[in-house]
């Protein structure tokens, strides 16, 4: 029974090894990459996100800010606008194009200066996060990445209980010899890494379904909340449409941190129409872990606070979602746990590699030994 049972075992890690190896490859990957995104961002692109300000220099009215982007790109409507905790950053406006991703616009808050412009759907990030989630496919990468993660779950189940060690070979299971030749080598980096990594990768693998799967997503709201999740947009507007106030998202944004005086990213989120209020939503940055975000509605017309939705009176569902991000990227206890997702991740793309070559050794082998007794038969003919 037991063999029977690792031999099933056996025949699925291979054969959904095989047909999905190249997806977890790139999935894998391409996750690394992601995991130092906000670090590597302002590296790739300095100009983008960076400028030089002295300490006490003040900035230019964000209202100001939005009027040179607006005279410079007449026909993109402003969709976002974000706005770093650091002096020396950036206000980077989102412009609405045919992509999905939209225009951006870098301007210098000191000056006003616009410093860089780039097309996000053209952006490396941008390029390496399509890839991770969906292969560059649209929907079509989405359900074959989706399949892929279902099929890398089993994969590591079963390759668990190929793992799990007997008396005799108790230390082969938990160590690398690296003196090894390659053959066993490669086995050990194969199946000790992947012990070592699994209550990590399976963790972000299952994570990873939110994105691919709505009932998943919906699972975690049932779970928490004994409900659906509630699809919350912005309230509309209380006053009717008056006079253009010159200074109005200075004193949204003033009043932003007045309300949530916490140091974090603030993202102005504008209207799709005009009956609509606008959000705001501050990233805590003092919090105990990472994706803490409370929203904040503005009248468009007059500035005033339309209404709340801080982090702390969300539902239970709500805060279990907001730790799904942080827990798939790595992020959420800072720059310790990024380096545990990165090398997790780099060690997960190496499972099919290695995977792979333990395959097509055993397939030499066995053609070794058809060949062998093949070669005895013959000998034996000729006596």
């Amino acid at each position: 029974m037991k063999k029977a049972f690792k031999k099933i075992a056996s025949q699925l890690h291979l054969w959904l090894g095989i047909i999905s190896g190249l997806v977890v490859f790139v999935v894998a990957l391409t996750g690394s990459i992601l995991v130092f995104e906000d670090e590597l961002e302002p590296v790739l692109y300095p100009d983008f996100h960076v400028v030089e300000a002295n300490a006490g220099e003040r900035k230019l009215p964000l209202d100001h800010l939005k009027s040179i982007i607006t005279y410079k790109f007449p026909k993109n409507k402003i969709q976002r606008i974000t706005i770093e905790p650091d002096h020396e950053r950036t206000i980077i406006f989102n412009l609405k194009t045919k992509e999905k991703e939209g225009l951006s616009a870098a301007i210098d808050p000191f000056t006003g200066r616009i410093t860089a412009v780039r097309d996000e759907h053209e952006a490396f990030f941008s390029v390496v996060l399509r890839l991770h989630r969906y292969l560059c496919l649209e929907d079509t990468g989405k359900v074959i990445t989706g399949i892929s993660c279902v099929m890398f779950l089993v994969i590591m189940i079963t390759g668990l209980v190929l793992w799990w060690p007997n008396r005799k070979n108790q230390k082969q299971r938990f160590r690398i010899k690296w003196n090894a030749k390659f053959k066993r080598l490669n086995w050990d980096l194969h199946a000790v890494f992947g012990f070592y990594i699994l209550p990590f990768i399976f963790l972000i693998a299952a994570t990873g379904l939110v994105w691919s799967y709505k009932w998943v997503n919906n699972l975690i709201y049932l779970t928490f909340d004994g409900k659906p999740q509630v699809i919350r947009e912005a309230p509309a507007n209380i006053s009717l449409n008056g006079a253009e106030n010159d200074y109005l998202l200075e004193k949204i944004l003033a009043e932003t941190n007045n309300q949530l005086p916490n140091p974090g990213r603030i993202l102005f989120t504008m209207p799709k129409t005009d009956s609509l209020s606008i959000t705001v939503s501050k990233v805590n940055d003092n919090a105990a872990v990472s994706n803490i975000v409370s929203f904040l509605y503005f009248d468009k017309n007059n500035g005033n606070l339309v209404s709340k939705r801080l982090y702390e009176n969300e539902s239970r569902g709500m805060k279990a979602r907001r730790l799904v991000y942080p827990i798939h990227t790595g992020n959420i206890w800072g720059l310790p746990t990024k380096i545990i997702a990165f090398i997790v991740a780099l060690i997960a793309a190496s499972l099919p590699v290695t995977g792979v070559i333990i395959w097509l050794g055993k397939k030499v082998k066995g053609k070794k030994k058809k060949f062998g007794k093949m070669k005895v038969a013959e000998e034996m003919k000729s006596f």
